[in-house]
């Protein structure tokens, strides 16, 4: 056998190589996010003001741009044992079928109830609810990954959990809503009549299949009418993507064990949480100018905030009562197509992301969805895993730059994030099937009508 071929196809780290610590990329960051706005006031919001939407302890990681490094609570990292450290695989057989002499690796994140990557920020914000004394806590879910993962981060720890759903996927993955009830939570699609916030888009909006964030306003709605409650959320906000970083954390440490050096980073991107994750301790080398890597966000083109969104302070939901984010965004009234198969639905991209992509140290592809249930396909036949479809945006950038590397003969590295399994998403892969998926793409018409709205900021 090969040296090459010595590389296990699963690389795991040990117990005790497994990450005592987040990293924040924002330390590492010249400029940095630019910070929230109160809705009200257009005035930085301050953590008396979050406070009342979000837990203390996740206010005070919010708003830290400054410690590099903060410390896992040991509840926590127990709790990670149960489905961490995950696998960093590499995909031999797609290599094989590709003839290409590109090195393909993948960090898959499915091997856990919820399905995803979404568990490993759940289980934070749950536990810093519990350790607060709240009674529960309120969400929004898109395709379903994050508020299964929170149910069952709270089930764990009792609390009681409310969350909105939104309304596609409600009515297309009764399954993944199944599992949610199984751990303990409500489950109510949005937009509902349930909220003030939800009837009034109903009203405007009738017969909507709703987005996130219509659910989004629904779910902090509820959280700030009800005592001992809290509002949570599983992308976009500096917090979420802080604790993902364990994914990207396990990805070096197992690279380093076997020093290898990828070219090129590729993660789905929807709010942000996932590449984020994956990506931040190649990016704290990048920033601090100790390495540099390729990398690629992936994102549906028929929700495209990277791509043909503008960088602008915008509401973070439909109902116009979150704060205001600077980042890249369609417009908070902006409802992807129903046809649109994955959870990759909001309107907006993480501050984070936005200003790293600002700054040019990342670039952002937009894929039909069509060519992205091809990949997944292609991947399931090869590799044996059924991809989520948010996770096969990047397999189809990883596949299309593996050709390229076939084209001219480099052999360059590859590194994707595998969030999850597609079990739950069968409705989608029938309707591929089935020759009933299109590829829908909002016109430059559209967008236009929507970033008219956009708030006058500064």
């Amino acid at each position: 056998m090969s040296e090459e071929k010595k590389i296990p196809y699963k690389i795991y780290l040990e117990e005790n190589e497994m990450p005592q610590s987040w990293y924040n990329v924002r330390a590492d960051m010249k400029n940095k996010p630019a910070p929230l706005l109160n809705p009200g006031t257009l005035q930085p919001m301050t953590a008396e003001e979050l406070g009342g939407v979000f837990c203390e302890e996740l206010v005070r990681q919010e708003l830290d741009n400054e410690t590099p490094y903060i410390e896992i609570p040991q509840e926590i990292r127990d709790f990670y044992k149960m489905y961490r450290p995950s696998p960093l695989v590499r995909a031999y057989c797609l290599e094989e079928k590709l003839q290409t002499p590109a090195k393909i690796y993948y960090k898959f994140e499915g091997n856990n109830t919820s399905g995803s990557h979404k568990l490993n920020s759940a289980i934070a914000q749950a536990y810093y609810a519990k350790n607060q004394g709240l009674k529960g806590v309120t969400t929004e879910t898109g395709a379903g990954q994050w508020g299964t993962a929170l149910s069952m981060a709270c089930s764990y720890l009792g609390l009681d959990c409310k969350v909105y759903m939104v309304k596609v996927s409600y009515e297309q993955k009764p399954f993944r809503r199944e599992v949610m009830r199984t751990y303990g939570a409500s489950v109510v699609p949005s937009p509902s009549e349930t909220t003030q916030v939800g009837r009034k888009i109903l009203a405007e909006h009738p017969g909507t299949t709703g987005s996130l964030g219509c659910a989004i306003s629904e779910a902090v709605e509820v959280a700030v009418s009800n005592p001992g409650y809290r509002y949570v959320l599983g992308s976009v906000l500096n917090q979420v993507l802080l604790h993902q970083s364990v994914i990207g954390l396990e990805t070096k440490a197992a690279l380093d064990k076997y020093n290898i050096k990828p070219d090129m980073i590729i993660g789905c991107a929807g709010g942000g949480s996932n590449l984020g994750g994956l990506i931040s301790p190649f990016m704290g080398e990048k920033l601090r100018g100790e390495a540099d890597y390729q990398i690629i966000a992936v994102e549906p083109q028929s929700c495209p905030s990277f791509t043909r969104g503008v960088y602008a302070y915008d509401f973070c939901d439909t109902g116009m009562v979150c704060p205001l984010a600077k980042m890249y965004t369609l417009g908070c009234d902006f409802i992807p197509a129903p046809n649109h198969a994955g959870g990759l639905r909001y309107h907006g991209m993480s501050p984070v992301l936005s200003q790293l992509y600002a700054d040019g140290l990342m670039e952002a592809r937009a894929v039909p969805q069509t060519a992205v249930f091809e990949a997944a396909e292609q991947f399931a036949r090869v590799e044996g895993i059924l991809p989520a479809p948010e996770s096969s945006h990047a397999i189809k950038v990883a596949i299309d730059e593996a050709m390229k590397c076939k084209e001219t003969g480099e052999e360059k590295t590859i590194v994707f994030g595998l969030t999850g399994t597609g079990y739950f998403d069968m409705v989608a892969y029938e309707k591929f099937h089935d020759g009933k998926m299109d590829d829908y793409i909002p016109t430059d018409e559209e967008l236009a009508r929507f970033r008219a709205k956009l708030p006058k900021v500064g």
